[in-house]
């Protein structure tokens, strides 16, 4: 094939991978951030989730809620993340290893950094959890993202879901199997996906989110993701795109 037509193909096909990877989620996210921000789909749900559980939240103190799925579940989250560094030690010094480096820089520093702007954000945003609200219970009234607060009214640290991000910090294992093992990939996904939708519901079952919360999370871990990606990876996996076409 000759350079030229190549090139095309590999224009092509980044075009095709970020109509996909970007522009599909970032349009989903939007859509998502009107219908429940906007709309006020995200006091409808928790409407009913607060009803469901007799007008209070029943299950915040729940073992199964806050024990096991939040507090060991994020310990959990931090326990893997800490188990990769011996591995990316191993590749360092095991010359068979070495074409996983690079790849498991990666997965370090893209589920690090997704938690992380999560959690940088959740000191910026200023905004309050369900359970914090009069509508739930609480004693504050509800300001939402772009709303002004009142000097003097306690600093909200709920948006976005922290606890989620610490699931859907993993998306990073969808470019991970990408670069390195391409038909893993939706395995990685499914596997960050299901974690991120366990902790989230958790939560918003007792009353610490609303569904938005997890939905900029998803969004700010994927992004993070992407972009790293991009900046890290994406040039490897062309490299062994276009040896196979050779």
């Amino acid at each position: 094939m000759p350079n030229d037509g190549l090139s095309s193909w590999v224009s092509r096909l980044e075009s095709r991978f970020y109509r996909w990877h970007l522009w599909m989620p970032l349009g989903a996210f939007v859509v998502a951030s009107l219908v429940l921000m906007v709309l006020h789909g995200d006091q409808w749900l928790a409407d009913r989730l607060y009803a469901m559980e007799g007008h209070q939240w029943a299950l915040q103190n729940a073992y199964v809620a806050q024990d096991l799925l939040h507090a060991a579940g994020r310990q959990a989250s931090k326990d893997a993340w800490f188990a990769l560094v011996p591995v990316l030690a191993i590749s360092l010094c095991v010359p068979r290893m070495r074409q996983w480096r690079r790849p498991l820089v990666y997965l370090l520093l893209a589920s690090l950094l997704s938690t992380a702007v999560v959690a940088l954000l959740k000191r910026w945003t200023d905004m309050d959890c369900p359970w914090d609200l009069l509508r739930y219970g609480g004693d504050k009234v509800y300001h939402g993202l772009l709303m002004h607060r009142p000097s003097g009214m306690a600093h909200g640290t709920c948006f976005p879901a922290g606890h989620a991000s610490a699931g859907y910090g993993w998306i990073a294992l969808y470019f991970f199997f990408l670069a390195t093992r391409p038909a893993w990939r939706w395995w990685g996904l499914g596997f960050a996906l299901g974690v991120g939708l366990v902790f989230g519901i958790t939560q918003q079952l007792r009353g610490a989110h609303f569904l938005s919360h997890d939905v900029w999370a998803l969004m700010i871990c994927w992004s993070t993701a992407l972009l790293l990606y991009r900046l890290m990876l994406a040039r490897h996996a062309n490299d062994q795109t276009r040896g196979a076409l050779a």
